[in-house]
């Protein structure tokens, strides 16, 4: 028997693009405890490779949803609704932001693409939530888990406006989970250390940063994305029941050197 038991439960996955990225590795963890698993996909494009992936996962419903649409997140959690009844478990795992925002110099971002690296990776929970809460008080709770890095606090030369992002997520938890408590829905993001991703690979100097964690970790080492997704099945089981509000790190201790 699997340690953590989410056989009934329903989940929904944002963020899915290809067999590497970490919101997969949280779906392959969350369907092997038994969950049953919905993925979303960002076009037409990416359907295939998506529809793949679930195919690969026992009874799973895959959604098309661009969250910089608001009709389009409604209609994801309309069609749970009527496909699933009851949610307990949404990952939020996207995030966007120019190419030439990720290089240079924060000062120099423009206006356009300081509003979609906002809006694409730290608005989009908020809609997503909202949307979310009626099917998670009908399954008596849920748990909502976020995808967010350690340059919400710290500066990550070329991370650049994505850190700003990822601060205005990890603010957005700690609300979330004071206006949601009352209804039993838990709130938390997951600080993952680098992990070697498609999407990670359009950072500016992932590959240093990812050196020096491996360096200055106290476990001396990177940490895998089935890492991450084993606290995102901590986080989405009832062994997490009393935590809320929280940002977790995962990250082989980096978080705590300051040399």
């Amino acid at each position: 028997m699997h340690p953590i038991d989410l056989s009934g439960r329903n989940a929904v996955i944002f963020g899915v693009a290809n067999d590497r990225s970490i919101a997969w590795a949280i779906a392959r963890a969350l369907a092997g405890a038994g969950a049953r698993i919905a993925l979303t996909y960002q076009n037409d494009r990416l359907h295939s490779r998506v529809a793949r992936l679930a195919d690969t996962l026992d009874d799973a419903v895959i959604l098309p949803c661009d969250a910089a649409d608001d009709a389009q997140i409604a209609s994801v959690f309309e069609q749970l609704q009527a496909e699933m009844g009851s949610l307990s478990v949404l990952v939020h795992s996207i995030a966007f932001a120019n190419r030439e925002d990720l290089a240079g110099r924060l000062a120099d971002t423009g206006r356009a693409g300081f509003r979609i690296a906002l809006e694409i990776s730290a608005f989009t929970l908020l809609p997503m939530v909202r949307c979310a809460a009626p099917l998670m008080a009908g399954a008596g709770g849920g748990s909502v888990i976020a995808m967010t890095f350690h340059a919400a606090s710290r500066v990550y030369p070329g991370y650049n406006v994505m850190g700003t992002a990822k601060a205005a997520l990890e603010q957005e938890v700690r609300q979330l989970a004071y206006e949601y408590g009352g209804d039993n829905i838990r709130v938390n993001a997951i600080s993952a250390g680098p992990v070697d991703t498609l999407a990670a690979r359009g950072i500016s100097g992932f590959l240093d940063i990812r050196r020096t964690h491996a360096e200055k970790a106290p476990l001396g080492r990177n940490i895998t994305a089935d890492e991450v997704a084993q606290t995102a099945l901590f986080l989405s089981s009832d062994l997490s029941s009393g935590v809320t509000g929280a940002v977790l790190p995962v990250d082989a201790g980096y978080h705590i050197m300051a040399v």
